[in-house]
């Protein structure tokens, strides 16, 4: 089934929450993103909005940087090809971590995606 396989994205949006982060977070940082098996460096490209952790409610439109406790909307490009999934097709393919200097500094699962 050629159009059910899986495929690289060129980019990806995300909700993610900020675990432990000793500083902040904005445009440009690329840690390591462990989804399912792979391990790739991403880089967040932008900074969509910052939302309430608990209620999902936007606090505030393109926020320059997210910190430690921040939950928010990311949009992130793969530094090579990545394969992950949107939440609403395959779940267990869409959670992902995100892995900087020996720690987990952010968690999340990808909302939509950009192929080729």
């Amino acid at each position: 089934h050629e159009a059910d396989a899986a495929k690289p994205v060129k980019e990806f949006t995300a909700q993610i929450i900020v675990l432990n982060h000793p500083s902040v977070i904005s445009k440009g940082y690329t840690p390591v993103f462990h989804c399912h098996t792979a391990q790739v460096a991403c880089t967040f490209v932008e900074i969509l909005k910052k939302i309430d952790p608990k209620t999902g409610a936007v606090i505030q439109e393109n926020p320059d940087f997210i910190k430690t406790g921040d939950a928010a909307i990311v949009k992130i490009k793969p530094t090579k090809p990545l394969v992950i999934e949107k939440q609403s097709d395959i779940p267990q393919l869409a959670r992902f971590a995100v892995r900087d200097m020996g720690q987990t500094v952010a968690a999340g699962i990808c909302i939509d995606t950009v192929t080729e």
